[in-house]
């Protein structure tokens, strides 16, 4: 058959197979832009030979909206609604990075309650966003049943999110000052009650799928990215600490109410996808018990949860940087002002789309059939990094 030969892009009439005598060609195959493996829309352009991967280039921006171009048209009040989309799995952290950096170029200082309640909140949302991947992560290597665990805890903490904000993925619950509105009446204890359930029923998942034989045959050893590699590419969070960083916002420039917590840092040195997942799910343990922290201290707060605003909010002429750990990795956002209603510029540096370049490192040598481990483990949503 006629063939395109990868080195001169020439036609060539070649048998293309296996076995003594034969000659054979690199296949150039497309994985996506659809994709089941993927959380959105990605495509890897591969260069294989038979099936082992030459190269690999990650090509992006098929789910691209221009969310930072509509910032530029949209109040500080509703930019929040744009901004919790592009991580879908984290969209209440998505909204405070946002309103973080409008706060800081206003000066602004936030009620107390708010602050630990702001903390409570983006906790949770980290466990539902870890529990997502520690259910989907074996789905994709062919291990059926911890999605349903992982689905059963993330429904007990959906309910607790979605009585407080009304919102079961995009909460629209932080604003520039606080929050929407105060909590119900009663939803601290049954957000610990909730709290305690999940720690209590975790393990099942934990037992289940860590020390699984298939699944570590499946991932020991596979995808490793070394430090020096995870550093030069800029990942952050889960992905980074696996292979040793251990560099957490919350302990190293805290923010929120973190200052005054002890936030423990999961790290790992083998920086494989065994790495990534234990990442994951030992700091599901931890977020649980910062939350129960957070939430006992707002029962010993009173006062308002938010700060009362004109009709028209309008940030200061300047420009300021805020970032926050988020649970994929470090999320910045960068915001100009001159003045107005609206942000001159806003730029999201987003963890998803740092940490995918590594992609083009990790997977050349691996074989296909190792490919969708290493994918999944890159723990990535599209949307965060086509934005």
């Amino acid at each position: 058959m006629s063939v395109m030969t990868a080195d001169t892009g020439t036609l060539r009439e070649l048998t293309v197979g296996t076995g003594a005598g034969l000659d054979t060609a690199d296949m150039v195959l497309n994985i996506g832009p659809q994709h089941p493996s993927t959380h959105g829309v990605l495509r890897l352009k591969l260069v294989l030979d038979g099936e082992r991967v030459i190269s690999c280039e990650p090509i992006v921006g098929y789910m691209h909206r221009g969310a930072e171009k509509l910032f530029e048209v949209r109040d500080y009040r509703q930019i929040i609604v744009l901004a919790n989309r592009h991580d879908w799995l984290s969209a209440f952290s998505n909204e405070l990075g946002v309103v973080l950096a409008v706060e800081r170029l206003m000066g602004m200082e936030v009620p107390e309650r708010a602050v630990w309640l702001r903390t409570a909140l983006a906790e949770l949302n980290r466990v539902l966003n870890h529990l997502m991947f520690l259910g989907s992560y074996p789905l994709e290597i062919g291990a059926i049943t911890p999605v349903f665990y992982a689905f059963r805890e993330r429904e007990t903490l959906q309910t607790v999110m979605e009585e407080v904000s009304g919102g079961r993925m995009h909460y629209m619950f932080n604003r520039v000052g606080g929050l929407k509105e105060e909590v119900p009446i009663g939803w601290t204890r049954r957000a610990r009650e909730a709290i305690g359930e999940v720690r209590r029923r975790l393990p099942d998942l934990d037992n289940l799928i860590r020390r699984n034989e298939i699944f570590l045959a499946r991932t020991v050893g596979v995808g490793v990215l070394s430090a020096a590699e995870a550093a030069a590419f800029g990942a952050s969070g889960p992905v980074a600490r696996a292979s040793g960083l251990d560099f957490d916002l919350r302990r190293d420039e805290p923010y929120l109410a973190y200052g005054s917590l002890d936030v423990p840092v999961v790290t790992r040195t083998a920086g494989d996808c065994h790495a990534r997942f234990e990442i994951l799910l030992d700091q599901a343990y931890v977020s649980l018990d910062l939350a129960e922290r957070c939430l006992e201290q707002v029962d010993l707060i009173s006062g308002p949860v938010n700060v009362r605003l004109p009709k028209v909010v309008k940030a200061p002429e300047g420009h300021t940087y805020a970032w926050t750990e988020n649970p994929l990795g470090i999320n910045g956002y960068y915001l100009v002002s001159r003045g107005e209603k609206t942000p001159w510029r806003m730029k999201l540096r987003t963890a998803s789309y740092a940490n995918v370049q590594a992609l083009a490192t990790l997977l050349p040598g691996c074989l296909v059939p190792d490919l969708i481990a290493v994918l999944g483990s890159m723990f990535f949503v599209v949307g965060d990094i086509d934005k």
